[in-house]
């Protein structure tokens, strides 16, 4: 492997004017794979008093879409990093995933991360849900979990904690006891560190019930300050802890906020709406239903066990590979357009990028999210356009889809975890034919009833 160290005493600076609104100055101080700065992320302005700026990542598939084995190989090169980092192993894998990763290719994962290394992972709701799962998939014998926003039903959380500077502040763990009470490392995922809270917080939360010696925390981006790092350092002496933090990219951040954004429309409307076809595609028989459902009347049908939500480990998680192929499969036979897009929304994010890496060329991934940005279509700018609607699982819940321009694709694959009416999907719909998408498919994972609230819902 090459020698990949002296590229971190490199610093260059970058400057952002934000809608000429916000001025941000980017030092980068570590970047040890030599990745150029514009392949990862661009800027937007948050709709949030708590945090006015955004990165936009163009490796995640959240707010801008992507190919979906990038997405695929960020969290493997995070894996690397990991392995070199924190266990100072060298990986024979580096230069095939940076080369790979750098010419868009396709990813097929096999675990690189041997099998005496054995942590639990936990991947942050919403943004990170698929970054941690695929983070988790390099590792030869581990086990994961990913927060929630759910709240449900007759079940209480393991863990709870804030994050503060988030639209949606609560994170829940639903997670078998015997996941967490241990002494082994914990993992936590996340797409980028600004200050580090949340980490701080969810650790803090581990400590309390389920106190251990080792935690690590991996990011794509780290932008935490001098004083920020000192809290760390504080914690680490405060709980008699050890805290690694692995990144892709760090640095420091200036934000000056010049003036206050002024308003402008947050959903890129268009006039003209087409006739859109709707397909169902039922790919429940493939996965393996839970007792469990949300409080939200809404949506009274259960989760599924693939996601992480209630926890997977490495065993259950190469099975779940097998289980993606198939749903591919199906998927592929039912694909007509020349450019497709493949929606995930919320949470449900590695599974849709998962199936959509599986499903050819022209496919690119992106999810829903929760946060309102504001829109500006102008060149570089992480948000041009963007449309907002009820969230069909839970209505009284806002989502946004960003960066989908009129007539761009031919056709649009939605995957939704939990089967909801066709209804509660009309908002969405309504959108979708204002961007000029002809053809949509709802492929939904689960129509069962959970266990736990037949008598709650009599």
């Amino acid at each position: 492997m090459k020698n990949l160290q002296p590229s971190t005493l490199l610093k260059k600076k970058y400057m952002y004017n934000i809608l000429d609104s916000i001025e941000t100055e980017i030092e980068v101080t570590e970047n040890p794979y030599n990745l150029q700065i514009e392949e990862l992320f661009v800027m937007a302005a948050r709709i949030n008093k708590k945090r006015s700026f955004l990165f936009v990542s163009k490796v995640l598939g959240k707010h801008i879409p992507i190919n979906p084995n990038k997405g695929l190989l960020t969290a493997a090169l995070i894996g690397v990093r990991y392995l070199e980092m924190v266990k100072g192993m060298k990986s024979l894998v580096t230069e095939s995933l940076l080369t790979s990763f750098r010419k868009n290719e396709s990813y097929h994962c096999l675990p690189f991360i041997p099998e005496h290394i054995h942590p639990v992972v936990i991947g942050f709701a919403e943004t990170a849900t698929a970054l941690g799962h695929a983070f988790f998939d390099c590792f030869h014998s581990a086990e994961y979990f990913h927060t929630t926003r759910e709240e449900l039903f007759q079940v209480k959380p393991e863990i709870t904690f804030e994050e503060e500077h988030s639209h949606a502040t609560s994170h829940r763990c639903y997670i078998p006891l015997e996941m967490i009470q241990n002494k082994r490392e914990i993992v936590l995922v996340d797409d980028e560190l600004t200050s580090g809270k949340t980490a701080l917080n969810i650790i803090q939360s581990i400590q309390n019930r389920f106190p251990r010696r080792n935690y690590t925390i991996v990011s794509i981006l780290d932008w935490r300050s001098k004083e920020d790092k000192n809290r760390f350092n504080q914690l680490e002496q405060q709980l008699g802890i050890k805290i690694n933090v692995v990144s892709l990219l760090s640095g420091n951040i200036k934000v000056n906020q010049v003036r206050e954004i002024e308003e402008r429309p947050t959903i890129a409307e268009r006039i003209v709406s087409v006739d859109s076809f709707v397909e169902w595609i039922d790919l429940s028989p493939i996965f393996s239903i839970t007792p469990y459902i949300a409080i939200n009347p809404n949506n009274k049908t259960a989760y599924i066990k693939e996601t992480g939500r209630f926890g997977l480990t490495s065993g259950e998680n190469n099975y779940l590979h097998q289980k993606a192929s198939a749903a591919a499969n199906i998927l592929n036979q039912k694909r007509t357009g020349k450019r497709t897009l493949c929606l995930g929304t919320g949470e449900f994010m590695y599974l849709p990028m998962k199936l959509a890496s599986k499903m050819g060329s022209d496919v690119y991934y992106q999810s829903t999210t929760r946060s309102p940005i504001f829109i500006e279509n102008k060149f570089g700018y992480g948000a041009k356009f963007g449309v907002s609607f009820s969230n069909p699982e839970d209505l009284s819940i806002t989502h946004y889809v960003y960066n989908i321009p009129s007539g761009y694709y031919d056709e649009i694959f939605i995957f939704i975890e939990r089967k909801v009416d066709l209804e509660n999907l009309q908002p969405l719909l309504n959108k979708l034919a204002k961007l000029q998408i002809k053809m949509i498919r709802l492929v939904f994972f689960s129509e069962g009833r959970g266990e736990l609230v037949e008598n709650h819902y009599q």
